[in-house]
């Protein structure tokens, strides 16, 4: 924490500088909390000061107007009066205001930070993990996140749909065109130690596809390559122009474009096709070959089309026409084993996944369904093209039913981010490519992949460094950690400001002018604001979180449960504690010489009201009546608050006249330590009667 706390802070700062338009969720939360706080915080101050003003010139002065004339004519009672009235006030809006709670928030994150780690998840953007729990619609890519990423190409079809398992069954003339246009249309390479390297995932499995003993002969040919039309997820096909050295059999020009891409987009610029001898025939029937693909594709094998054709590159960088079929090349890519449970866990926690993937209808419907994504009648599945046919207001009437952009270009995702954003929903967008990092950007919650570009990863808040899915259902399980770790903190440290300011504001009401000295109030600010901090900084990430509904964007931080909370402990905290000043029994317990002494009575009240905050931390880190509830999990928290506790007992013998403490005896520590304790038993109760109004509320 030491090493991470400054960095967590100084990028913590950095964020809430920035525009209110990249202000995250919680951020914007804590503004309007921020607000609250401050007018509660000024309006207590003001009105503090008038009644301390009011009980010096009036009540105590009998309400006699003789007597509050001399008081007033009297300057060396009035002005150091003024001046406590002014820094009493001073001191109210100091600990109104948690200004702990930017300190807790980089705490929290720093620490959660390299739990993550653990989990495979880089935090890049501080804030951006808490938002990750606030998530209601995550757009996902499938390959490498939902299945393995281990693309293996398995089948060779022919243009006529003859099926081919492996490459060493293909006839030799054919088999070598497929090894030409693989290849030599490609960004990857074979490495000295044979392990093909480059390119994406596919180009990768195409050339895994060829046989090593093939490498040499293409090579014979002297290939000349000349222009190319790399891959992108805009025009999903790749072009090589070559020239050869020799004529290969149904190639009649030396100079040939090979193309390789989505069948759909390669098999409408064919008119030919190779057959098994390497014959160039004329292509009249593609319809057995289409079905034969689609059939394919419901398994969720992707395909990717092989064409060779006698025409070079034009300037408009398009497929020329009049292009030879050479095959199809099916490819199978795994669903992660743990995809199944993590994505029912996320549906479970309330998040809608729409798929976005490059591949054809079919194939990512029977990924979608092995997974559980793709389930109902009313589920719906849209290509790019029919996406771009919708208007904006008919997307967002389907948007709650979305579950698959099949064949999406990267203006999809920008688009989807934008009109899911403008119906209040939290957002997150995965991605892996250079176009993708428009999205990540635009979305609330960016998730880079790790094996992706770094211009993506720039542009993320978070890196999955393991591109798995489960590795980003952790993050969203952290998110929400972290936000309920916030609220706990909110809640402990507002309870704190309630008791100080109410105890501060009747005690003159009640005829006692300081029951918390400036110091004291000082003291229990520094206490409560910075090492709270730390204490609810390591709370579990526990599973029961993803059963929860998802935070909407505009809901207040501020719940009924945690202002019941706030009111119930800190009231009571303030009036327990007054009423232990005024009963007569206590003020003859705290006896010195014999006679009652003010002085040990008052650092018992004191210790009191610290004692009773620190019980009530524990009450505020569980929502369960259990107060030790997964506290085993926690054992920071147990170490701090006995820190504090310790660091209180120290100061009651030490801090004298600034505390306005003195040295209790074993039989005055016995009382305050009980009395202490009635904070159980009341948030119990109002535990109890709160959850029973919300059964009956859900009923």
């Amino acid at each position: 924490v030491k090493r991470a706390a400054p960095l967590a802070l100084e990028q913590l700062a950095k964020e809430l500088s920035e525009s209110e338009g990249r202000l995250s969720p919680l951020q914007l939360k804590l503004k309007g909390l921020a607000n609250l706080i401050s007018k509660f915080g000024y309006i207590a101050a003001v009105l503090i000061a008038v009644i301390f003003v009011f009980n010096k010139i009036v009540i105590q002065n009998g309400f006699e107007a003789a007597r509050i004339t001399e008081y007033l004519n009297n300057m060396e009672l009035l002005i150091p009066d003024m001046m406590n009235a002014l820094v009493l006030s001073i001191i109210i809006v100091v600990a109104a205001i948690p200004e702990g709670l930017p300190l807790m928030i980089a705490i929290v994150l720093s620490l959660n930070m390299r739990k993550l780690l653990i989990e495979k998840v880089l935090v890049r953007r501080l804030l951006g993990i808490e938002t990750a729990g606030s998530l209601n619609i995550l757009y996902s890519d499938k390959t490498g996140t939902i299945t393995k990423g281990i693309l293996e190409a398995r089948k060779f079809i022919t243009s006529l749909g003859k099926e081919y398992d492996g490459y060493d069954s293909i006839p030799a003339n054919l088999k070598t065109l497929v090894a030409l246009s693989i290849l030599e249309n490609t960004s990857s390479f074979v490495a000295a130690d044979g392990k093909v390297i480059g390119g994406n995932a596919s180009e990768r499995a195409l050339v895994s596809f060829i046989d090593p003993s093939d490498f040499e002969a293409i090579r014979q040919m002297e290939v000349k390559p000349g222009k190319k039309i790399l891959f992108n997820s805009g025009h999903k096909f790749s072009a090589t122009q070559i020239d050869l050295t020799n004529k290969l059999p149904g190639i009649d020009k030396d100079s040939i474009t090979l193309i390789k891409g989505a069948p759909e987009i390669i098999i409408k610029h064919c008119d030919y096709y190779f057959d098994e001898e390497g014959n160039k025939n004329q292509l009249t029937e593609i319809d057995p070959l289409i079905q034969h693909s689609d059939a394919l594709a419901d398994l969720g094998i992707r395909l990717i089309a092989l064409g060779i054709c006698e025409d070079g590159i034009g300037e408009d960088k398009s497929i020329p026409d009049k292009a030879t079929l050479v095959g199809i090349i099916a490819i199978s890519d795994e669903i992660r084993q743990e995809s199944k449970m993590a994505m029912d866990e996320v549906h479970l926690a309330g998040i809608q996944v729409v798929m976005i993937t490059g591949d054809k209808k079919g194939t990512a419907v029977a990924i979608a369904k092995k997974v559980g994504l793709f389930s109902k009648d009313d589920d719906v599945v849209l290509e790019s093209s029919e996406l771009n046919e919708l208007s904006d207001e008919e997307i967002i009437k389907l948007l709650p039913n979305l579950r698959i952009i099949a064949r999406a270009l990267p203006t999809d995702k920008s688009r989807l981010v934008r009109l899911a954003k403008s119906t209040g929903r939290v957002v997150g967008m995965t991605g892996d490519g250079v176009n993708d990092s428009a999205a990540l950007k635009q979305a609330d919650v960016g998730l880079a992949m790790g094996s992706g570009s770094e211009v993506s990863k720039e542009a993320g808040d978070i890196v999955i460094m393991d591109d798995n899915f489960r590795s980003i259902s952790n993050a969203i399980r952290y998110g929400r950690t972290i936000f309920k770790s916030i609220r706990k903190f909110i809640v402990f440290q507002l309870t704190v400001n309630v008791a100080a300011v109410s105890t501060a504001f009747v005690g003159p009401m009640v005829g006692i002018d300081f029951p918390l000295t400036i110091i004291q109030l000082l003291w229990v600010n520094i206490i409560m604001d910075t090492l709270a901090a730390i204490a609810f900084g390591g709370e579990p990430a526990l599973n029961r979180y993803m059963y929860e509904k998802p935070v909407d964007r505009e809901e207040n931080i501020l719940t009924k449960s945690m202002l019941s909370s706030i009111l119930t402990s800190g009231l009571f905290i303030m009036a327990f504690s007054i009423f232990f000043l005024k009963f007569e029994p206590f003020k003859y317990f705290f006896i010195r010489n014999g006679v009652p002494d003010e002085t040990i009575l008052l650092s018992a009240f004191f210790n009191l009201f610290i004692f009773m905050i620190i019980f009530n931390g524990f009450n505020v880190r569980s929502d369960k009546i259990n107060i030790l509830d997964q506290l085993g999990r926690n054992l920071g928290f147990v170490y701090t608050m006995a820190f504090i506790l310790t660091l209180q007992i120290v100061f009651t013998y030490i801090g004298g006249s600034i505390l306005r403490t003195a040295p209790l005896n074993l039989k005055e520590w016995v009382l305050v330590f009980s009395l202490s304790m009635i904070i159980f038993p009341l948030d119990m109760l109002r535990k109890f009667i709160f959850k029973k109004e919300e059964t009956i509320h859900e009923q």
